[in-house]
């Protein structure tokens, strides 16, 4: 049996990591409710840490940035008041850096965001953040839709583990992950396994 193929490899394709010179970091939801709030994910003080590096590589070249936060409800889940709802310390955003709201999964839906994506000039996005199998993965399929190439940085993302709806074992965070990651790379996206491989 043949080794298995992306569709991009079937078309011939090469993929290639969008350098920080040439694209937008995008930090998708690096918020406190993921690491000590209501759903914490599997390594994420590792992914957290990988995140901090590119975006002072990132702050360093003068690119552009956008940091992206799930607003919730009042009480709930990302309270837009309260600390759960707070980008963590760690990549709390600088003067001049886009922060801009969302209350979905894909960020594309959020007007700010396309208003800061525009704004970028960029046609390309280096996709970090938080959760894998959710926002990442919802924000770089509808990337796709809208014209732009997307870059993912593995070891700058992370997830939690679901419960199987077919009755099986739970899904660990580290098969979500991989599932994840393999999905958006047959189509959507350019995977990298870790931060140090995005070119300046």
């Amino acid at each position: 049996m043949n080794a298995p193929k992306t569709l991009l490899e079937l078309a011939g394709a090469t993929p290639v990591p969008a350098s920080l010179s040439e694209a937008a970091l995008v930090i998708i939801d690096a918020q406190n409710e993921y690491r000590d709030g209501a759903l914490p994910l599997e390594d994420i003080d590792a992914a957290l840490a990988s995140v901090e590096g590119l975006l002072e590589r990132a702050r360093k070249a003068g690119a552009s940035i956008i940091h992206v936060v799930h607003r919730g409800r009042p009480g709930g889940l990302f309270d837009p008041q309260g600390r759960n709802g707070a980008i963590i310390d760690a990549v709390t955003p600088r003067a001049g850096e886009a922060v801009v709201g969302k209350t979905l999964p894909n960020c594309f839906t959020s007007e700010e965001f396309r208003q800061a994506l525009t704004a970028s000039g960029c046609k390309k996005i280096i996709a970090t953040g938080f959760m894998t199998h959710m926002c990442v993965e919802a924000t770089a399929r509808a990337a796709l839709d809208q014209g732009y190439a997307t870059t993912v940085v593995a070891d700058a993302t992370a997830t939690r583990a679901l419960p199987d709806p077919l009755g099986g074992p739970p899904v660990s965070a580290g098969n979500l992950q991989r599932r994840s990651l393999a999905a958006l790379a047959d189509r959507f996206a350019t995977i990298v396994r870790d931060a140090s491989t995005i070119p300046d």
